[in-house]
């Protein structure tokens, strides 16, 4: 197939492509090639990509700014991750699902790398065709590309606007829709990217309730109500395969962490969350590694807990719901009688009174979908 740029809607669908980020105009990514190479230009609109310290650069506009997160915590992130109690033991949960589901996948992308934790160790987990790291903010990929070197490439985006097509069998995003005020638009563009029957494994810290300082200093916009990332995703044209929560056991100890500290310093938040006492971070990486060996090896789904781990798969795109039905808002207790689920309806109500504005388009309607979604998902 010659490599001359066309619609998008000219293309196979199966074709892996990359897609220009101003005319949406589309070339075939060719076996070996990058996905997003140094130097590349657009044949149709003549639009160049710059390159900012070797790294392909999307979004210049919003790069190190205050957007979703705070770019100098990159920092402190690098010291902290490896050993910590709660990064390792998720780290283990990710990529075990990635294998056990997707062993086959061959080219990964992770949106959002930050500083390249994850990502190093799915690069080492298996021979990629190809490995890619994507996150706003130069100031993590600085860290990723000094953990990774050759190991992956790196690209400068907006995850909301993926410049490709089908090019991915796998996409992961940890930790990252809870930062973007628009998550739909983050998973349908994960959607478009992924190739057919290619996967997204996502997680996000889970249940309003525990919503704390660390929230707001991580610049959060939500934490999800159980089944909701789920309905999303459905909406969205996924399949779910399997959904879990993580850090279940040591609930507890979050609740009695968080809910008495709505407000704190980021001093304070580094000191309590990221720089334990040695013996108490060694005695609960060992309980949530048990956690996650109970997962991995028995499937065993955790109905709460402090992130909810969802899995899915690119299925057939299903038909939007119409605005008749996204309007359509009964109250928290009713959805509470369909749901019959006492968790559930709880994230719901204090969802609502957070906020007030997205109540009708988004939570309510998101939780009767949710409901199904709970019932029918594989894992849950």
């Amino acid at each position: 197939m010659s490599s001359k740029l066309t619609s998008y809607s000219e293309i196979v669908r199966t074709i892996r492509v990359r897609a220009c980020p101003v005319c949406d105009s589309a070339e075939q990514i060719s076996e070996g090639q990058a996905i997003w190479p140094a130097g590349w230009r657009c044949a149709s609109c003549g639009e160049s990509v710059p390159i900012v310290d070797g790294v392909p650069s999307y979004a210049l506009a919003v790069a190190n700014t205050l957007t979703g997160f705070d770019p100098s915590a990159f920092d402190e992130l690098v010291e902290h991750e490896a050993g910590h109690y709660w990064f390792e033991p998720r780290n283990s949960l990710l990529l075990g699902l990635a294998n056990k589901i997707f062993p086959s996948a061959d080219h990964y992308l992770e949106i959002g790398c930050g500083t390249g934790f994850v990502l190093d160790r799915f690069a080492g987990a298996r021979r990629w065709s190809s490995v890619t790291g994507s996150e706003l903010h130069p100031a993590g990929l600085k860290h990723a590309r000094v953990r990774l070197g050759d190991r992956a490439a790196f690209v400068q985006m907006d995850a909301r606007r993926i410049p490709a097509r089908d090019a991915f069998d796998l996409v992961g995003a940890y930790d990252v829709l809870e930062h973007v005020e628009d998550d739909r638009a983050v998973i349908s563009a994960v959607h478009s990217a992924l190739a057919p029957g290619g996967g997204f494994i996502a997680s996000v810290p889970q249940h309003p309730f525990l919503w704390s300082a660390a929230d707001d200093l991580g610049h959060h916009i939500r934490r999800y109500c159980r089944g909701e990332l789920e309905s999303r995703l459905v909406s969205a044209g996924f399949e779910i395969v399997t959904s879990t929560s993580f850090a279940t056991v040591i609930m507890p100890l979050m609740i009695a962490s968080r809910l008495g500290r709505r407000k704190a310093r980021m001093e304070d938040l580094i000191r309590r969350e990221f720089a334990l006492p040695s013996v108490l971070n060694t005695a609960l990486k060992a309980v949530l590694s048990v956690e996650v060996a109970a997962t991995l090896s028995f499937g065993l789904p955790w109905p709460f807990g402090g992130s909810r781990v969802v899995v899915a798969r690119k299925g057939e795109q299903r038909a939007p719901r119409s605005s008749s039905t996204a309007d359509a808002s009964p109250s928290p207790r009713e959805i509470g009688d369909n749901l019959d689920d006492p968790i559930l309806l709880n994230d719901v109500e204090r969802e609502m009174k957070r906020k007030p504005d997205q109540t009708r388009r988004n939570i309510v309607s998101d939780a009767h979908i949710a409901a199904n979604t709970a019932k029918l998902s594989p894992g849950r």
